[in-house]
């Protein structure tokens, strides 16, 4: 937190632990079931200096908005920036970690801010019931 010029508080620690310990990106409301200790409202205020330090991504889908940690070194920019998978059966977000966002030329004039970039399909966990389904049909 202090690399982001964040002052850790209770708070903030415990819903920094919450999100990093974390498989995939959490919503508002599974962070607010997971913490249970912290009401909405100040969840939401730590999440949002989160993003303002690039402490947190923020995933925003037709599903709603998710955040993850951001394990960027760089309080000015985010730069561990990564794809995610949603899977169009289970529903389920899937960090990529090891498949960065690749780098996207912008016309003069424009500047990122945030990216997002989401592949959808299905998982392999749910391709693999779709598959054993089919089996047991022939």
């Amino acid at each position: 937190m202090r690399q982001h010029d964040v002052r850790p508080t209770a708070n903030r620690i415990l819903v920094a632990k919450t999100l990093s310990s974390a498989d995939s990106p959490l919503s508002m409301n599974e962070l607010e079931d997971l913490i249970g200790s912290i009401d909405k409202s100040g969840i939401f205020r730590t999440l949002t200096l989160f993003r303002e330090h690039h402490l947190v991504h923020v995933l925003e889908d037709t599903e709603g908005t998710r955040y993850e940690l951001c394990r960027s070194l760089n309080h000015q920019e985010d730069n561990d920036m990564h794809v995610h998978f949603h899977c169009l059966h289970c529903g389920s977000i899937i960090c990529l970690k090891d498949h960065p966002i690749p780098p996207i030329e912008l016309p003069d004039g424009f500047k990122t801010e945030h990216g997002m970039f989401v592949l959808k399909g299905i998982c392999p966990k749910c391709r693999k019931k779709t598959d054993n389904r089919k089996q047991l049909i022939k």
